[in-house]
């Protein structure tokens, strides 16, 4: 008996087809009353719906109050219906005690200037914050605009020493 081998061609282009029922006849409304959509060719009687051109809007609730008029509204400059949040942001650059332990020398003295020299903080005029993400087993003595708590603790117990700028 010769065995027969089973060659299955190569998916394409050409031999692509919708799986098996996922193509539907459309619905064909308005051919009698035997069709199950005939007369009003299932849009009901009267209102919105039923009238040519009528779309249902993604925003639209059934006649319900939209969200967008039940929440309440942030009043700020004209047009913008919300406050300018960035005229009261305070900025910083973070920079992590784990960037410290990588690319300072221990007993090195840590500064803006020195952090943008080594790839940190680079962004001119922006106050230097140093997080406690990390850590640090260097004595250094690291000069910044603000400190977090943690990063405070760890840089103290490591032996080095804490100077926060004043601008």
């Amino acid at each position: 008996m010769a065995i027969e081998e089973k060659t299955e061609e190569r998916i394409g282009l050409h031999n692509l087809r919708p799986a098996k029922g996922a193509k539907r006849a459309r619905k064909r409304v308005g051919r009698g009353e035997g069709s199950g959509t005939g007369k009003t060719s299932g849009r009901g009687h009267k209102g919105y719906g039923s009238r040519s051109g009528s779309k249902q809007r993604d925003r639209f609730e059934g006649g319900q109050t939209p969200i967008h008029m039940r929440m309440g509204k942030l009043r700020g400059p004209h047009m913008k219906k919300s406050m300018p949040f960035e005229r009261f942001r305070t900025h910083t650059q973070a920079v992590n005690l784990c960037d410290l332990q990588e690319r300072f020398e221990a007993g090195a003295e840590v500064t803006p200037d020195a952090l943008k020299a080594v790839g940190l903080a680079t962004r001119r005029g922006v106050p230097v914050k140093i997080l406690g993400n990390g850590e640090l087993t260097k004595s250094l003595t690291v000069k910044a605009h603000g400190f977090s708590a943690s990063a405070r603790e760890s840089i103290t117990a490591a032996g080095g020493t804490v100077v926060q700028i004043e601008d």
